[in-house]
């Protein structure tokens, strides 16, 4: 499907003004169908994580009001929480100047295996839990730090032997 197709919510994309400036939704896709998102706490603004959209996870998102995302690992369409239980309630979703982008803030719920309320399948709130250090030269390989002190619930009671969908 073209990004210039007319479908359902979607609003063909005819110039940069309309896309820029107007109040059409037209969001712009990428070859292989996705659009990036990023994800954050609706009350802390925590990046929680970074995930990829097509068409159909779009649509769903906004009509459900609950995330869903394109699982490029796992090569299907992806409701949050539909395995953990950690379901991420969309409070509001913006999208960026040329619509290639989308930013959702949402409402966490707790696993359903016990522990915090999260969004990530490691144990973490948040997927993005460990920093790259700036600024400095260096021929020896870069060390990670951890910058959330422990993790929000335990991926084995959650996801029991669910495959892993981080791939090498």
């Amino acid at each position: 499907m073209s990004n210039s197709e007319n479908t359902g919510i979607y609003r063909d994309r005819l110039s940069v003004e309309q896309v820029e400036e107007s109040d059409q939704f037209a969001p712009r896709f990428d070859s292989n169908g996705l659009i990036p998102c990023i994800t954050l706490d609706s009350n802390t603004r925590q990046v929680l994580m970074f995930a990829m959209m097509n068409r159909e996870a779009l649509q769903l998102t906004i009509e459900t009001g609950l995330a869903h995302y394109w699982s490029r690992s796992r090569g299907k369409l992806w409701k949050k929480g539909e395995t953990s239980g950690m379901v991420q309630q969309v409070k509001r979703m913006l999208i960026d100047d040329d619509q290639d982008c989308v930013v959702i803030e949402v409402g966490l719920t707790p696993p359903v295996g016990g522990g915090q309320e999260a969004s990530c399948h490691v144990g973490y709130r948040s997927c993005f839990y460990r920093e790259v250090p700036i600024g400095r030269k260096s021929e020896k390989p870069i060390q990670l730090t951890f910058i959330e002190t422990g993790k929000a619930f335990d991926p084995v009671a959650v996801y029991g032997d669910t495959p892993n969908p981080t791939r090498l």
